[in-house]
Order: C-alpha cells, then structure tokens, then sequence
C-alpha cells in the first residue's frame, strides 16, 4: 500500500517508456546488429532504474518509520522484532516481483520465452540482494544519504567487481608496493561481495543462453548471501534501543 501512495507503478511505467525511447533512438543509429543494442540497452536501463528505485523506497521507507515513532508503536503490541523486520523485507521482496515479471512479458517481443525468463529470474536475485543490503544499511546509519550512499557503492563495486580483479591481476607484475596492497584488497572484495556481473548479465539475452549450472550457482549465491545480510540486519536491529 505504501508502495501505491508513492505511486511507484507510474515511475516503473516511465522508466519502461523511457528505456524504450532511448534504446529505439540507439537502434536507430546503429549500423548493425540493431535489434541486438536496442535489447541490451532496454534490458540494461531497466536492470539500473530498477535497482536504484527499489534501493531509495527500501531506505525511505524504513527510515520514515523510525522518524515518526511507527516502529515503536508496533513493538508497543508485543510484535517480535524478527517478525517486524522479516515481514518489512517481504514487502520489499514482493515489490520487486510485479515490474520484473511485467518487463519479463515484454522481453518476450524481442527475444525467446527461455532467455526472457532466466534473465529475469537472475535480475530478481540481483535486486533481492541489493534489498536486503539496504535495509541493513538504513538499520545500521542513522541518515538516509549515508545509508542509500553505501547501497549505491554496494551495487557499484559488486557489478564491476569481475573487471576489477582482471585490472588488479594484471597491475601486479612490476609493481609498486601500494599497487599490490590494492590488487589484495580488491581479491578481498571478491571474495567478500557477490559477483552482481553475472546476474542479469545482457549477453545471455542476446548471444550465449545461460545454462542450468550457472542458473543454480546464482541462486545458491543469491540464498547465502540474503542468509548473511539477513541475519545482520536481525543483529543490528534486536542491538537496537527503541
């Protein structure tokens, strides 16, 4: 409901009307493989709005609640603070659901039902990982900029992780001791962060189709990873004096 006062269906339509617009203009002016850059950078337009959308309304919301004592009058009723907490992030789970599944149906007019599905499939876990990270964060930083600032760099550093440990690797011969610090912490990073490259990755809605394998190591990341952000976010918020 509060995601229908926001009037965030609208701002999924813009965005999708949006990416239709500029991927056309692109398709326009590309000499070949036209249809192929207009689906990728559909699909890739989307994938960002998407995230960042979700991202912001996961910190607003949350923090919203806290600013105007909600989430004291609710414990006020005995509810247990994990009951709160876990059905906060199903909202958000379930909100992320309804565009995916839409934008999925509308693949299916520039590729085939199979790659249209398993794309959006990967792009779901994408963005259930980002929620989960961002209810942590606003659980965790008491301002919102703070919070939805440590998200976006989350997103950012986890999508690009791949080309940073490529860079990193190859920096290492003949290098300076600050450059091998460097190269180890981004080995750090890797090990640490998910690899958000390989969800929703755009070639495999044009080129090589994901296999089953591949499909069950993202859904086997996806689980341990919302396994470890939910419980810190469990952590934090039961530390928490309200």
């Amino acid at each position: 409901m509060e995601a229908m006062r926001n009037r965030l269906s609208w701002l999924f339509v813009i965005v999708v009307l949006s990416g239709m617009a500029i991927s056309g203009f692109l398709k326009e002016l590309a000499l070949t493989e036209s249809v192929e850059i207009q689906l990728t950078v559909f699909a890739a337009y989307f994938r960002c709005a998407l995230v960042f959308v979700v991202a912001v309304f996961v910190v607003t919301s949350v923090a919203r609640e806290f600013n105007d004592k909600g989430v004291e009058l609710l414990l006020a009723l005995a509810i247990p603070r994990s009951v709160y907490l876990l059905g906060k992030l199903s909202g958000f789970l379930l909100l992320a659901l309804l565009p995916i599944a839409l934008f999925a149906g509308l693949l299916v007019f520039f590729t085939s039902v199979e790659r249209s599905l398993m794309w959006s499939l990967t792009l779901l876990c994408e963005v259930w990982i980002v929620s989960a990270f961002a209810l942590l964060c606003v659980l965790s930083f008491p301002q919102v900029m703070i919070a939805l600032s440590a998200t976006m760099g989350f997103y950012v550093v986890s999508r690009s992780i791949s080309s940073l440990l490529l860079i990193a690797n190859e920096s290492q011969s003949d290098a300076w001791m600050s450059q091998f610090l460097v190269a180890g912490l981004v080995k750090v990073l890797a090990i640490i962060l998910p690899h958000l490259d390989r969800f929703a990755a755009s070639d495999s809605l044009v080129y090589a189709l994901m296999s089953g394998a591949q499909i069950g190591s993202l859904l086997m990341q996806t689980c341990l990873y919302m396994v470890l952000l939910i419980s810190a976010a469990l952590f934090d918020f039961h530390r928490k004096n309200l």
